[in-house]
């Protein structure tokens, strides 16, 4: 993963079989799999991996409980036999979590028992655990901090947690080692055209603002909340595809529910359903679907989103969290399949994925879940293969194993989210006297360095945000440590002290709105 050897590529005018447009969850999938069929891969993506939506999700590689509830049979199995292929191709991003749904009544243990019964029989031999009732003691013992009035016990089930940012760094890593090739900061800013098909696209690159006319035999739109925006650069009356929908998370310390479980609230006043989830030594707590106009980069949590969280969350923790407690807030935008969902709230919107093919030829992915991401990848190329009558090859991601798969990680290490590449981090480490920028957040200077040298880390932002989480996870440590970050990447990348003087201030402002102001 090397950003100049990529540019020196795209220099060549060499002509790709694949052009994918976006380097989030979606555009990866797609490129991972046209890569690893041998396809001359590009993928371009406007700012960093998984910069947007693709790591701000819940952290969880899971079937949806809720889309069971909803009738979505094939949407749930789908998602549950891919989260089952995703543990065993990245064993050390993605792990089992018990979660636990409280019930306070009899009705509800025979539907939430009857409903996850159905859940295990959809994932088969996938499965990651069978659901069970527990009683109202043991749920106690399980989640200390509960709210215990009433409680008449609890359905534990199993689903996938795993990072997202994390992942899509690794899958980056896997395209490159599958012979494809993936650039971020590279801004498609028109398509090409030969008489009425695309043919490829002028891209800028947003470091040296140089442009590129990169040509394709095919064009791959896989941007996300951005794919009505690219849509109309091939035609501007194009209907628009997405409704977008802001989902809001909070982060605060484990203390509030301490134990190895997840909580599930299955109803909240909104008819949706809340996590509180273990993850990375805190507590994790989400989300919100919130119908949204304006599609950003950065999206910020409304005061009402933040309330809800808190508000709902409470009425579950013996002690509640107030807004003091919150260490983080961040919000994604989920990019719905808007032309089946008319009218309809976006909780109600399907989160499957459908492929559009323009009268140009381009091609788009909309919709879609995390989850699911390897599948849209295998649809998307089977389609393009199709539509562009090019001889089938067969898709081998359901078996490829993710950069940095280590089938055993110590759960006690945290560097184990690094999988095989932990021993080589651990002695960069080593050879830089074990300096530590953050004890606070466990975040190592020689962390820092390979996110640069094997990452393609290329701002502060994109260190402390994706390549570790310690934004997510604290955001005042986060700010405090950036001009440290900001030194340590300038003396590895050459820099100057202006750049770090004009990164620091980048990242303050970007971090300024996941501080929740007391």
């Amino acid at each position: 993963m090397e950003r100049n050897a990529v540019i020196q590529k795209i220099s060549a005018h060499v002509t790709w079989d694949l052009l994918v447009i976006g380097g989030g969850a979606t555009g990866l999938g797609i490129a991972l799999d046209g890569a690893s069929r041998g396809y001359r891969t590009l993928l371009l993506e406007q700012a960093d991996f998984a910069k947007s939506t693709s790591s701000k999700s819940t952290k969880l590689a899971h079937g949806g409980v809720r889309y069971l509830a909803q009738g979505n049979i094939s949407l749930v199995r789908e998602a549950v036999v891919e989260r089952g292929l995703l543990s065993k191709n990245a064993p050390h991003l993605v792990g089992n979590l018990g979660f636990i749904i409280p019930v306070y009544d009899r009705w509800s243990r025979i539907k939430y028992t009857l409903g996850l019964k159905f859940y295990d029989w959809l994932s088969g031999k996938l499965s990651l655990g069978p659901s069970t009732f527990i009683s109202g003691k043991e749920v106690k013992s399980r989640l200390p901090g509960i709210v215990s009035k009433k409680l008449y016990g609890g359905v534990l089930y199993h689903d996938g947690q795993f990072d997202d940012a994390r992942l899509a760094v690794n899958l980056a890593e896997t395209i490159f080692e599958n012979g494809g090739y993936a650039i971020n900061y590279f801004r498609v800013t028109e398509l090409l055209k030969e008489g009425s098909m695309v043919t490829g696209v002028e891209a800028m690159d947003l470091e040296t603002q140089k442009s590129y006319s990169i040509q394709a035999r095919a064009v791959i739109n896989a941007t996300g909340v951005f794919s009505d925006s690219i849509m109309k650069l091939d035609d501007p009356d194009a209907r628009k595809q997405i409704s977008a929908s802001r989902g809001v998370h909070l982060v605060i310390d484990q203390s509030f529910l301490p134990g190895k479980e997840a909580l599930m609230i299955p109803k909240t006043p909104d008819g949706r359903v809340l996590f509180i989830v273990p993850w990375h030594q805190k507590l994790l707590l989400g989300t919100t679907d919130t119908p949204v106009r304006n599609i950003s980069l950065e999206p910020v949590a409304s005061q009402e989103e933040i309330s809800f969280i808190l508000q709902t969350a409470g009425g579950y923790l013996s002690r509640p969290p107030r807004r003091k407690d919150v260490l983080s807030v961040f919000a994604g935008l989920r990019p719905l399949a808007s032309g089946e969902g008319e009218g309809r709230e976006t909780k109600e919107i399907s989160r499957g994925h459908k492929i559009l093919v323009s009268p140009s030829g381009l091609f788009s992915m909309v919709g879609g879940k995390w989850t699911t991401f390897r599948k849209m990848g295998e649809d998307m190329i089977d389609r393009v293969e199709k539509e562009s009558k090019w001889s089938h090859k067969n898709s081998v991601t359901a078996n490829l194993p993710i950069h940095g798969f280590q089938q055993h990680t110590d759960p006690n290490d945290p560097l184990n989210f690094y999988g095989a590449d932990t021993q080589v981090v651990n002695k960069l480490i080593e050879e830089t006297s074990g300096k530590m920028i953050s004890k606070k957040l466990n975040l190592y200077a020689a962390q820092v360095i390979w996110a640069v040298r094997s990452e393609m880390a290329r701002t502060v932002e994109d260190v402390l945000s994706r390549r570790t989480r310690c934004l997510i996870l604290d955001a005042e440590e986060s700010v405090r440590i950036a001009p440290d970050v900001a030194s340590v990447m300038a003396g590895e990348m050459k820099q100057s002290q202006q750049w770090q003087l004009n990164q620091v201030e980048q990242f303050r402002d970007i971090a300024e709105n996941y501080i929740l102001k007391v």
